[in-house]
């Protein structure tokens, strides 16, 4: 079975955390009622910044975020303010980045809620690349991502505008447009 590591990093964090917040004395009784309605979090991070390692020893990706919220009913985690980085050998790295997510318990499911902006820097035989979208699905490991949204795409002057999305992040990174694409190619 396959982890990611930076959720075993995680999990050595959150351990530490547990340990420290098992030894605070309790809140008075009347700021420990818990609302049935409400999800329980077990744990929450400020800040944070993870980078899983690839086998080469490089980096993969980097996820930070200004907040992470664990939730222990369905061991799923909330984050807002994120922006997740996957790196490349041959290639600037993909930026992701949104206001709010849902990491699934596994790790292996991303969802991103309302605006997403993905970019790239340019290099040598690569384009920069920025694309606009929203409510976007990522697959980490993989390095995939999907959306049913609408996705507007500008690289330099060239743009594209399309109905949905799948892109693969990883070498040779690759984008199809589902549905309208419509673009528009200025000349060199």
């Amino acid at each position: 079975m396959r982890h990611p590591l930076f959720v075993w990093t995680l999990v050595a964090l959150l351990a530490g955390l547990s340990w420290w917040l098992a030894e605070r004395p309790a809140p008075p009784r009347e700021q420990a009622t818990v609302h049935a309605d409400v999800r329980r979090v077990d744990y929450y991070l400020r800040e944070l910044g993870v980078t899983t390692m690839g086998r080469d020893g490089r980096p993969a990706r980097t996820l930070r975020a200004a907040e992470l919220r664990h939730y222990s009913d369905d061991d799923t985690t909330g984050v807002r303010t994120l922006r997740l980085t996957l790196h490349s050998r041959d290639a600037p790295p993909w930026e992701i980045r949104a206001d709010t997510g849902w990491v699934s318990a596994s790790g292996d499911l991303v969802l991103l809620d309302g605006e997403v902006h993905i970019t790239r820097e340019g290099a040598e035989g690569v384009r920069p690349m920025r694309i606009d979208t929203r409510n976007l699905r990522i697959q980490p490991e993989q390095g995939y991502a999907e959306t049913d949204e609408r996705v507007r795409v500008r690289s330099r002057r060239d743009r594209l505008d399309a109905s949905g999305m799948q892109a693969w992040f990883h070498h040779p990174a690759r984008i199809k447009f589902l549905a309208d694409v419509k673009g528009y190619y200025a000349p060199p």
